[in-house]
């Protein structure tokens, strides 16, 4: 587990953070971790990401506005073959 300073903190806003966290009977700094953890969550961050890949983040985002068309342009054919036999004889550094 990691360990978080937070410095500068408004007097209002740790007196809020004491006064809910008595509310709770818990802790402020147990107040402040489901506070983090539940800002984070809801905002669609690293922790609701956690084990999702790549492909399943991105379709969430673009399947709610009904996806995203790429115009793909057609293949071409290279003017002249590539040199491949250039390198059959070397061999690579080391």
């Amino acid at each position: 587990m990691a360990t978080l300073t937070i410095r500068n903190l408004d007097d209002s806003v740790k007196q809020a953070l004491r006064e809910r966290a008595a509310r709770h009977g818990v802790s402020m700094e147990e107040e402040a971790r489901v506070l983090l953890r539940r800002g984070i969550e809801a905002k669609g961050g690293a922790a609701a990401d956690a084990g999702k890949s790549f492909y399943d983040r991105v379709r969430a985002i673009v399947e709610p506005i009904g996806g995203i068309e790429f115009d793909v342009p057609p293949r071409q054919l290279a003017d002249r073959p590539l040199p491949f036999s250039e390198w059959q004889n070397e061999s690579p550094e080391e």
